[in-house]
């Protein structure tokens, strides 16, 4: 068995979990919801606007973190998008174990002084930003 066939497998085992399944199923039941798309949209581009401005370097405003707040207490009372943003996150952690698992095994072929060398680059290119 090749590597490709390894990862076509994993993909295959990850399709059959029970997570996979109840993402797909509660994202067919939101594309049947415009509201509900809509809510989430808007959590999504507020959820982003602050996280652009956060990495800028810009502080956030209260009023801005009460109008995300509001959204959220918002979105909670619509069973749809909850229900999507809780299968959305745990199918993500299945995601982020599998990652981890894989990042672990190749820990052997990385030289941290790379990695040492790419954080040392990324901590210079903030600092040029400011």
């Amino acid at each position: 068995m090749t590597i490709y066939d390894h990862a076509h497998a994993l993909v295959k085992a990850i399709r059959a979990s029970s997570e996979y399944k109840n993402f797909k199923n509660v994202q067919e039941k939101l594309q049947k919801d415009s509201g509900a798309k809509r809510m989430l949209a808007d959590l999504r581009k507020t959820q982003w606007n602050l996280q652009k401005q956060k990495l800028s370097g810009l502080e956030i405003a209260p009023e801005q973190e009460e109008q995300l707040s509001r959204l959220l207490e918002v979105i909670n009372l619509n069973l749809v998008v909850k229900e999507y943003l809780e299968a959305e996150y745990r199918f993500s952690i299945v995601l982020t174990d599998i990652q981890k698992i894989i990042g672990e095994a190749m820990q052997d072929i990385i030289s941290p002084e790379l990695w040492d060398q790419e954080e040392d680059n990324k901590k210079q290119n903030l600092s040029e930003k400011d």
